[in-house]
């Protein structure tokens, strides 16, 4: 592969990590306000505060679904420059989210699903920022 097309494959990993980064953060929004309410909805906010919650919540979800799929994106993209990028393991936590859409049962179960989650975030967003991080010096 010469040079340039290595930057250019560089280029486009770094543009798909971007966009899962984006994604994520728009998840990791929605999960956090969502646990707003659910905290608002545990100590009896009524019937309002638990239709925010589960508004918040789907939108969650549509945005860790549009997350699973820009970090397989970005998965693929890694793929195509090979070596250059040491110790990527995104496959580990394309799933990170298979959880999150079972049924909910209670409130306390749906809060900590939510909490669970954010730390799931949480820890994609670091490891995609560390993976741009090494893809930026090979720039």
């Amino acid at each position: 592969m010469t040079d340039k097309t290595m930057r250019i494959e560089i280029q486009e990993a770094i543009n798909a990590g971007e966009t899962a980064l984006s994604s994520l953060g728009k998840a990791k929004s929605c999960l956090s306000s969502a646990g707003g309410w659910g905290i608002i909805d545990l100590l009896g906010g009524g019937l309002i505060s638990g239709f925010i919650k589960h508004s918040k919540l789907d939108e969650a979800r549509t945005n860790i679904e549009l997350a699973r799929h820009d970090l397989r994106r970005f998965e693929r993209e890694l793929s195509d420059i090979g070596d250059l990028v040491t110790d990527i393991d995104i496959g580990d936590f394309l799933t990170f989210a298979d959880f999150f859409f079972d049924g909910f049962v209670a409130d306390m179960l749906v809060q900590s699903k939510i909490n669970n989650m954010e730390k799931q975030v949480d820890e994609a967003i670091s490891r995609v920022n560390t993976i741009l991080r090494e893809l930026y010096l090979q720039l």
